[in-house]
């Protein structure tokens, strides 16, 4: 089969690779349909130091079930499924929780320990197939890849950083990042009942999309200037609710600056720092910091009949469409923001 592999920064490859083989009685392999180049996928193809050999990307995918391993149950040859972007049983103390980004057994995409590959493949090799996939019920229009897609992550993220932050009917919220996770944040925000929405981002065809997903206002202005801007539109106040979804120092340093005292800071933006401020900037506003990688497998089901009835349409946020043997054009376009989000069709 075909599959994508990174060699260091900016060297992405689609070669050949072995075909996926059931390994454990708990595994399924899934022939893709569609996956996707998501936006911290543009960390190691920014950072990766060069490698002789390289490892397999992509961690968002759907597609159709081919094989079963024996102990499988609720997963069967022919089921179309989402795969959410971390691997999980299921059955664990975190898993029962629907913390499945914690679970004792899984672990996530392109994990050597866990014997994973990547999705921006033919194929692959799900393990824990019964904790791991959804199945999507009936027969499943191609048009619907898009949103469905969406559910292996990003709409997933988006979801989390609301929820986290607490977001509720009425609710003042700021999003940080007009990237697709961003502005799945604003209509997750919208959906649960956010009465204004502030989204932060400097790029008007992303933001047009934001405030179609139900952002009120637009601050492109970043720093010092953002958080002035944004203190101006509360009132001096600052927002009870900051979703910050892109992972870098500036963009926490401008949720630390604008989340209102006894507000919530939720962070879904992969970290690329190592240190931050959470001394009295954080502590003195008696503010709340939380997040973390998205649990989306707790999320799918409530999330995935708006989907499939079209009354909400997260798909939106792929602007761009290419076959697997183009993935290397697709990095460059998100790279280059020419692109916001590239599906891949293998």
């Amino acid at each position: 089969m075909r599959a994508t592999f990174i060699y260091g920064a900016g060297d992405v490859r689609v070669q050949d690779a072995p075909d996926p083989t059931l390994r454990h009685p708990t595994d399924a392999i899934v022939r893709v349909t569609r996956s996707c180049i998501c936006g911290s996928d543009l960390h190691p193809y920014r950072t990766l130091p060069a490698r002789p050999t390289g490892k397999t990307i992509g961690h968002e995918f759907i597609g159709v079930v081919e094989e079963v391993g024996s102990e499988v149950t609720t997963v069967t040859k022919g089921d179309f499924v989402i795969a959410p972007f971390a691997v999980s049983d299921g059955t664990c103390e975190f898993c029962r929780e629907g913390l499945q980004t914690a679970c004792e057994h899984g672990g996530f995409w392109n994990d050597t320990a866990l014997g994973t590959a990547g999705g921006q493949a033919e194929a692959v090799r799900v393990p824990f197939a019964d904790g791991t996939l959804v199945v999507v019920p009936g027969s499943v229009d191609e048009a619907l890849y898009p949103g469905l897609l969406t559910l292996s992550d990003v709409y997933g993220t988006g979801w989390h950083a609301a929820v986290c932050a607490g977001v509720t009917a009425g609710d003042t919220v700021v999003v940080i990042g007009d990237g697709a996770v961003g502005l799945l944040a604003v209509l997750s925000a919208k959906q649960l009942g956010a009465e204004r929405i502030i989204l932060m981002g400097r790029h008007p065809v992303r933001t047009d999309l934001g405030r179609e997903f139900g952002a009120t206002d637009v601050v492109a202005e970043r720093g010092e200037e953002g958080i002035s801007a944004v203190l101006e539109l509360t009132g001096g106040r600052g927002a009870p609710r900051v979703l910050e979804a892109v992972g870098h120092l500036p963009a926490y340093e401008q949720a630390v600056g604008i989340v209102r005292p006894g507000g919530v800071i939720s962070r879904v933006g992969v970290p690329q720092y190592r240190e931050g401020p959470i001394g009295w900037s954080l502590f003195g506003k008696n503010a709340t910091l939380t997040g973390g990688p998205a649990p989306v497998r707790a999320y799918i089901e409530r999330l995935l009949p708006a989907v499939l009835d079209g009354s909400v349409q997260p798909g939106r946020v792929f602007d761009r469409e290419l076959g697997l043997e183009e993935v290397p054009d697709g990095y460059r376009a998100m790279d280059e923001r020419t692109a916001l989000k590239v599906m891949v069709r293998p």
